[in-house]
């Protein structure tokens, strides 16, 4: 979950109904349908595939490409093609069939995910029962992916100033959120109307009916939840043992997503402020320092990075402004490991007027790589989050309107994620979706895992979509950062290891830390 906008911090979000208001809650009646159990004649040939799996470079991985219509409304009208991967299960024991992962983004490469951590990284026992499988989303990664802006380009739009303080900064805010959407447009027409989460949820269906899975096994993160539900929502008949972790909540509106996780930066900070000022390194303040006074201290450094960018000795010549440091602050919220690295990014912009670690922690935040291109992970962010809910603002005064609330939620964030969350009101696609309950009536049991400090999922969200899904079973992790599997916890690692390998889920209410 990042989210929208330069700071572009991704989530499925945030952006919200057309006016500055836009609806907090879904109404009543506002619930997904499930499709027809049988499946439509015009679809048989995609359940019918047979998949050619290839090596692909990752020892003990294989690959494949899987086809699905472009336009579920029009299967006719052509194909899009999604990269698959695989790596079989590898111990003894009755196989259970397929696992599918997805890291969330939206825009996260799947295969990546599974080739560099879920392949090799999830407990043993869980890789040698299951054949661990991946699809990257349609627009994402190695599936037909949107582009949007070259290097330089990108370049310029991730230094644009998040913080406007006149008409002429507020335009030039909006020419660059234009011509990152124009850029979008010019180069990914097509495939811009049908990047939908509910399209990549139909795409899942056909992948494991292709695997040859009675039920579909999933974990999905961060987006992933949302994905995961939407599946649910659509095929809780083929639902079989689903982990949601580090929950979204569909029924909220855009503005209301974006300002909840606002406030989730906040508190992922004070926890971050907290522990600083107990580090002898730690630039921000003293033992006993306030978390505010912390707070405080971190935005009078941004604003003289808004006045005076410092050098950061990147070849191509970027300087550390105010946009490019938030981002690296917020690229370090989503893990308390990353703590460390940020103190020392800071105590070198603000003692020794280096800006090359902050540098460091935005640039992985936007996948840029050493040789200046960037991964289309944005781009497919923006793509989806603007036609799975309509703009959360319909211009500048609506953000201007907002301001107050956002900068109550966080004092330190607020201002910036405001305005980021302006950049799908320029979007050359009408949105096709709107806020909405999940339900899934019918499914098998669903365990939703939510973390009580998570700054760009807040814990709110999980209760609240554990609260719709008829057989969900809440899982807490009280701690620090993003998603909570796999991150340190044996009490959440063995919860759910135990629901996938034995089909037990979670008590209801389960706390663990």
């Amino acid at each position: 979950m990042r989210t929208g906008g330069t700071l572009l911090a991704a989530a499925a979000l945030f952006v919200s109904a057309c006016s500055s208001g836009g609806s907090t809650m879904a109404s009543a009646d506002a619930a997904l349908a499930a499709l027809p159990r049988s499946t439509p004649s015009a679809l048989a040939p995609y359940y019918a595939q047979k998949l050619t799996w290839r090596s692909c470079g990752v020892p003990g991985f294989e690959c494949a490409t899987m086809k699905a219509p472009r336009d579920y409304a029009e299967p006719a009208s052509g194909d899009v093609r999604l990269a698959v991967a695989r790596k079989r299960a590898t111990g003894q024991g009755k196989p259970l069939g397929s696992l599918l992962v997805n890291p969330g983004g939206p825009g996260g490469s799947a295969v990546g995910y599974l080739q560099q951590y879920a392949g090799i990284g999830y407990p043993a026992e869980v890789r040698a029962r299951y054949d661990m499988v991946a699809v990257d989303p349609r627009g994402v990664a190695r599936s037909e992916p949107v582009e949007c802006l070259d290097g330089p380009q990108m370049d310029a739009y991730t230094q644009t100033d998040m913080t406007p303080d006149d008409q002429a900064e507020t335009r030039r805010l909006e020419d660059a959120y234009r011509q990152f959407a124009e850029g979008c447009g010019r180069h990914s027409p097509d495939l811009l109307r049908h990047v939908s989460t509910a399209e990549a949820a139909r795409d899942m269906d056909i992948l494991r009916a292709v695997l040859g899975d009675r039920k579909l096994t999933y974990v999905g993160a961060s987006y992933g939840t949302f994905l995961g539900a939407t599946y649910a929502g659509l095929f809780p008949d083929r639902v079989g043992r689903m982990v949601l972790d580090g929950a979204m909540d569909p029924s909220l509106s855009p503005r209301r997503l974006s300002e909840d996780q606002t406030a989730g930066f906040e508190t992922a900070f004070q926890s971050f402020a907290k522990d600083c000022v107990r580090q002898p390194d730690c630039p921000l303040g003293g033992p006993g320092t306030p978390p505010a006074k912390v707070g405080d201290n971190l935005k009078a450094f941004f604003d003289k990075l808004d006045a005076s960018p410092i050098p950061t000795g990147d070849a191509d010549g970027r300087k550390l402004g105010e946009a490019l440091a938030t981002t690296g602050v917020i690229a370090a919220m989503y893990d308390q490991a990353s703590w460390p690295q940020l103190r020392e990014a800071l105590t070198s912009a603000m003692r020794d007027r280096d800006g090359a670690g902050l540098l460091v922690l935005s640039d992985s935040y936007y996948e840029r790589g050493a040789d200046g291109r960037y991964s289309n992970l944005m781009f497919a962010n923006a793509a989806v989050n603007c036609l799975d809910l309509p703009p959360a603002f319909s211009g500048p005064e609506d953000v201007e309107k907002a301001l107050p609330a956002f900068e109550k939620a966080s004092p330190v964030f607020g201002r910036g994620l405001a305005w980021a969350s302006l950049n799908c009101a320029y979007w050359p696609v009408r949105a096709t979706g709107q806020p909405h309950r999940i339900e899934a009536k019918g499914a098998a049991p669903i365990v939703v895992v939510g973390t009580t400090r998570d700054p760009a999922t807040p814990y709110s969200w999980a209760r609240s979509l554990a609260s719709q899904l008829s057989s969900a079973r809440l899982l807490t992790y009280d701690g620090d950062g993003h998603t909570a599997y796999g991150r340190g916890s044996k009490c959440v690692d063995s919860t759910i290891d135990a629901y996938l390998l034995q089909g037990t889920p979670s008590a209801q209410g389960k706390r663990c830390s």
